[in-house]
């Protein structure tokens, strides 16, 4: 019973790092990098379809994101879906091909990303706390029905902090990087 709740409880926390991953990747740095226009979908044949999946993406340069699209009738589709992103991005197409010029990040804006990654980190580290919480109110429970002797309960209490103490250094790790990336030139 004491494993399952902390197998549940570890599977929770790493969906936690997960989604700040994801999060930290929709931040943009000052240098150019495909998983950028992840969130980016395209009206293809009826269906919303990632960008990824209709088009070639390649870094020309540190500051140039190319997209190549695998159908000629796709460049004002993709166009649009870029402008109407909230990346702040302005496309250029030449031919068929669609550049993304990555403008240079200013002082403000890398500070303005920074207090976003830093919120973004506080959320999934409130998430970890909250999966902590549950997994106590369940051992807890556990011992109010009998199945748990308090000392078992305490050990597994034990794990559980252990695992969050992991979890929450993780994130840290995650945000000193993200600020290294942001605060770079």
């Amino acid at each position: 019973m004491i494993d399952e709740i902390l197998q549940d409880a570890e599977e929770r926390m790493e969906k936690s790092i997960g989604a700040v991953e994801t999060a930290f990747k929709k931040i943009r740095t000052g240098r150019a990098h495909p998983s950028i226009l992840d969130p980016i979908r395209i009206d293809y044949y009826g269906s919303d379809t990632p960008l990824s999946q209709v088009a070639n993406i390649t870094v020309e340069d540190a500051r140039t994101l190319g997209i190549s699209p695998w159908e000629k009738n796709l460049v004002p589709e993709i166009e649009k879906a870029i402008l109407k992103s909230d990346l702040g991005l302005n496309p250029s197409t030449t031919g068929g091909l669609i550049r993304i010029p990555m403008p240079a990040l200013t002082e403000e804006t890398r500070k303005n990303y920074f207090k976003q990654a830093k919120a973004e980190a506080e959320n999934a580290r409130i998430s970890v706390r909250n999966i902590r919480r549950d997994a106590n109110a369940s051992f807890k429970n556990l011992v109010k029905d009998k199945e748990l002797s308090e000392d078992e309960e305490r050990r597994a209490q034990d794990k559980v902090q252990k695992l969050t103490d992991k979890y929450i250094a993780q994130i840290e790790e995650r945000l000193g990087k993200k600020e290294q990336d942001l605060m770079e030139i």
